[in-house]
C-alpha cells in the first residue's frame, strides 16, 4: 500500500499531528475474529475524518478521538485507502434466494422433519408470562 503510514509511537503521533488539516481523512485496518464471524473478510478498513478542534487542547479530532487516541486505540494509521472492504459496507452474501432454474430434491422424510420443527416451534399464545415461573 502506497502513501504514508504512522505507527503508534510518540514520533508517529507527532508526525500525524503535523500532517492533519481540517477535513483530512486517514484509514485504519481492523482484524476480524474468524471464530465469531467466520464468513467475514480477514480485515476491514475504517475511515476517520478530522473535522473539528478540541476547545481546550486545540488538537484536531475525529469523533471523540485525537490523533494520539486514534493511534493508541486502532494501531497503525494509513494515508491511502486500503484495497479491502470498508467496515460499514455489506459483507459477502452467504445465504439468500435460490438462483433461478436451480432445483433441490427433498426426500419425504426431510419434508416431514421440517414440518415437525415448525409445528414444535414456540407458540406465543401458549407461553407463560415472563417471571411467573418457579425457580
Amino acid at each position: 500500500m502506497s502513501g504514508r503510514t504512522w505507527e503508534p509511537t510518540r514520533k508517529g503521533a507527532k508526525e500525524l499531528n503535523r500532517f492533519i488539516r481540517k477535513g483530512t481523512t486517514v484509514y485504519t485496518i481492523r482484524k476480524i475474529a474468524k471464530n465469531i464471524a467466520p464468513y467475514e473478510d480477514d480485515a476491514l478498513y475504517s475511515a476517520h475524518t478530522f473535522d473539528w478542534r478540541h476547545p481546550i487542547t486545540g488538537h484536531w479530532m475525529t469523533g471523540h478521538l485525537s490523533a494520539e487516541g486514534l493511534l493508541a486505540q486502532e494501531g497503525t494509521v494509513y494515508e491511502q485507502q486500503p484495497d479491502m472492504r470498508e467496515i460499514g459496507r455489506p459483507g459477502p452474501q452467504v445465504g439468500g434466494p435460490i438462483p433461478a432454474g436451480e432445483v433441490f430434491n427433498l426426500s419425504e422424510a426431510s419434508i416431514r422433519g421440517f414440518e415437525k420443527v415448525v409445528a414444535d416451534g414456540s407458540d406465543p399464545t401458549k407461553r407463560t408470562r415472563l417471571g411467573s415461573g418457579r425457580w
